[in-house]
Order: C-alpha cells, then sequence, then structure tokens
C-alpha cells in the first residue's frame, strides 16, 4: 500500500478540498495523511494558496522543501494543486521543475489520473476529516461574481457557482452521522448562494433545512458580502436555536472614497445599515468582520474615519490585513501602490490595538457570568473550549479549568472567572 502526504495550505475552503481528496485516495487504496513533517510517504500532494503574498511565498517555500526532500530520495513524487497552481502554473513549471506535475485547483480527476487511478464520482461529496471529529466545515459554492479591486480570487476561482442545495444537506446529515455536532459554512460569497443555480437567493432555505438535521447542535457562516446580503436569513438566525448567533461579513472599509475605490457597491451608510439591522434583527448576535490597509488611494482622512467607525461600531470580533497589490487585478490594472507598506502595517496595527482595548472591554464583562462551550482539545493543565460566538483558530478561546475529566467534542456550561484581551479563563458548572 503506497502512502500519500497531502500538505494542506490556505483557508477552510482550501481544507475541504483536500479533505476530498483524501477519501478518493483512500478509497481507491493509499494509505493517507496530512501535514506529516518529514513523513515516510512516497507521494507528496501540495495543496497550495495563491490569496496574497505572504500566503504565495508560504506556498512556494513548501515545494522547495518537498523538492529537495525528493532530491534527497526522502520522497518519490511531489504533486501540486490548489490556488497557487491554478494561477501560476506555467510559470510554475518553468521555476521548479522538479515537480512531477501542477494541476488546477479542479484538477482533481487529473491528479489521480497522474497517480493510475479513476476519479470517482459516487464519493465526491464524501471525505475524511483532519478537523477534530466534532466539527466540520460545508463548502456552499466555488468562486466569485463580485468586482473588488483587490481581490485575486475570481481569477483562480471564477465565477460563482453554488452547490446543489440536497447534495448539500446529504454532505451535512453524512457529516453528523460520523458524529459532526458543529458545521461551519463557508465561502467566498456566502450571501450569493443559489441565485446562479436557482434564480433566487437560497441561503435562509439551506441553513432552515440543516437546522431540522438531528444531532447537529451548532452551525456557523462564514464569510458574507454586505452588498445585496438577503435578510430573510435573520428570521432563521433568530428563531432557530442551533444556527448561532455569529456572522462573518467582511467590511474591508467603511469611507464612501475608499469603498468606491475598492468597487465594493456599497456605501458607509448603507453599511451601517445593514450592521444595525442585523443587529436589532438578532439580539445577542457576535459579529466578525475584516478590514483592509494601505489599499491605493487610502488617505489619512480615510484611515481616521475608519478608525472611528470601528470605535463607534464595536465589532465582537475584527481582523486587519495591510493591502498586497496581486497582478492582474483591477488594482494592478488601473492604481498605484501609493501607499508605503510601513504605513500600511502601521494603521493595521493601530486598528489592532482600538480592537484590544473593544474586545478586553467585552470579554470583562463576561467574567462571573455562565456559557455554553464545545471543548476542542486539552493542553497542559486547561481545557481549550470555545462558545457559539467563536470559530475555530481565529477567535476567542476558553480555557477551562476542571477537577472532573471534560470529553473533547462535548458541551458543558462554565462560569468565566477571568480574561484577558482575547481569550476568557473558566471553571466547569457540575
Amino acid at each position: 500500500m503506497r502512502k500519500v502526504n497531502i500538505i494542506s495550505l490556505g483557508c477552510s475552503k482550501n481544507l475541504v478540498d483536500t479533505e476530498k481528496m483524501l477519501k478518493q485516495l483512500d478509497a481507491a487504496g493509499y494509505q493517507t495523511e496530512i501535514d506529516v513533517e518529514n513523513s515516510d510517504a512516497e507521494v507528496v500532494i501540495i495543496n497550495t494558496c495563491g490569496f496574497i503574498g505572504d500566503a504565495k511565498e508560504e506556498s512556494v517555500n513548501t515545494i522547495l522543501e518537498q523538492v529537495e526532500r525528493k532530491k534527497n530520495k526522502e520522497v518519490e513524487q511531489v504533486y501540486v494543486f490548489g490556488c497557487l497552481s491554478q494561477r501560476y502554473q506555467s510559470s510554475l513549471e518553468e521555476m521548479i521543475p522538479e515537480v512531477d506535475a501542477f494541476f488546477g485547483k479542479f484538477d482533481w480527476a487529473k491528479v489521480l489520473e497522474k497517480l493510475g487511478e479513476t476519479y470517482n464520482n459516487e464519493i465526491r461529496n464524501k471525505r475524511i476529516l483532519t478537523t477534530p471529529a466534532h466539527y466540520a466545515y460545508l463548502k456552499i459554492s466555488e468562486g466569485c461574481n463580485r468586482n473588488c479591486s483587490y481581490c485575486a480570487i475570481p481569477i483562480m476561482t471564477g465565477k460563482h457557482k453554488s452547490c446543489d442545495i440536497d447534495e448539500l444537506l446529504d454532505e451535512c446529515r453524512e457529516l453528523v452521522k460520523g458524529g459532526v455536532k458543529e458545521i461551519l459554512v463557508v465561502a467566498q460569497d456566502l450571501t450569493y448562494y443559489g441565485i446562479d443555480l436557482y434564480g433566487k437567493n437560497r441561503l435562509a432555505e439551506l441553513i432552515d433545512r440543516m437546522a431540522d438535521i438531528e444531532g447537529l447542535e451548532w452551525i456557523k457562516l462564514h464569510y458574507a458580502y454586505p452588498t445585496g446580503f438577503p435578510e430573510e436569513l435573520l428570521t432563521v438566525m433568530r428563531e432557530r436555536s442551533n444556527v448561532c448567533k455569529y456572522l462573518d461579513i467582511a467590511l474591508q472599509h467603511c469611507s464612501d472614497h475608499m469603498l468606491k475605490l475598492m468597487r465594493r457597491s456599497t456605501t458607509k451608510q448603507q453599511t451601517i445599515d445593514i450592521i444595525r439591522k442585523i443587529r436589532q434583527e438578532v439580539p445577542g448576535i457576535y459579529l466578525r468582520t475584516t478590514l483592509m490597509t494601505g489599499h491605493p488611494g487610502e488617505t489619512e482622512e480615510d484611515f481616521e474615519e475608519l478608525c472611528e467607525f470601528v470605535q463607534e461600531m464595536k465589532f465582537e470580533r475584527l481582523g486587519v490585513f495591510a493591502y498586497s497589490h496581486e497582478e492582474d487585478t483591477y488594482c494592478d490594472k488601473n492604481y498605484q501602490d501609493d501607499v508605503p507598506e510601513e504605513v500600511k502595517t502601521e494603521r493595521a496595527e493601530r486598528i489592532m490595538a482600538i480592537q484590544s482595548i473593544i474586545s478586553e472591554n467585552m470579554n470583562n464583562a463576561l467574567v462571573d457570568q455562565t456559557v455554553r462551550v464545545v471543548i476542542d482539545s486539552k493542553e497542559g493543565d486547561y481545557y481549550i473550549g470555545r462558545t457559539e460566538h467563536d470559530s475555530p483558530e481565529v477567535d476567542t478561546e476558553v480555557l477551562i479549568s476542571s477537577e472532573q475529566a471534560l470529553e473533547i467534542g462535548e458541551f458543558y456550561d462554565v462560569k468565566i472567572t477571568g480574561m484577558d484581551n482575547y481569550d476568557l479563563y473558566a471553571t466547569t458548572q457540575f
């Protein structure tokens, strides 16, 4: 039995692809593993990310490391697929000829064919989870129809393509049957779901039907777009107890000047209106957003306006990217990358400093309260848990002291006893 080690880079959407590739290889009779350093596998497959500069650099460095291992006869074959390979296949083939083959993001059948196998369409929606057994990501669409100035994702993934609603529900049921209790719904643009396939938005219907699946404790939504947000979804979020009061909605900026340059098809007032609508319709919701600093044309006035916006809106969760100038984007063709790198970074750090105070105040308000958490792992003396308002790896963790053993993947009520800027401390309530 030959062994394959898949190295999965980038976002959770990439991870879903990796998990489905693992299932195809397993069904073909391969022994599989993921992200094993210095693996003894004969074959290494790298699922690359091509989102921004740092991600591209990581992908290239990973390929070079595995090529070096091939030269040292530690691995027999190295294959590369995913977003970076989709975008730069010809250049990569020329730059790193030692790789046995490069494939595009969606060329799974060709990867298997290169290994002498056939893609099994009957298991196209099955996978081997790489996450802890109690949660899984569910990718409901590929691609994006937006025209944001800075974004290269449509170049790599193409136009928005929704997955069939019944197949998604079958996939959910299969995951829950296998022990998954939390599903993290992901897409490049959740809010476009169904329009291409059914002629209308069916996100609310999908989530409502998912909520009917017995044994599914939590459903979380990631990467909504403010323009064209399906407000009927808010009713589902408010009324269905297993749809978490959590929404990841990337805003990028707030000033009308920057929103126009970014081609976001919205205004500052429309952005504020949808945020207020969401909070009004779903009391207690936690909003996660992502902002960008240093986009071409961002002035000091634009940035100060963004700082004031963050202070005013008080997002429960927030991340910041410094702008990365990407080839073949609208920015690349029409704008000069005119904000110095150190200014981009300084601005990002200032936003996070503002957010740190906001987060500290929010966490402080939770001290002495009882919250429900799921246990993800145990590290040292603490069990690591999350509330319904937190997604894995990006949000607040609850560090729990307990005299009794807790089960990974189970839910418990804990009392918050302390906090710092981004994490909480708690004890069990038995």
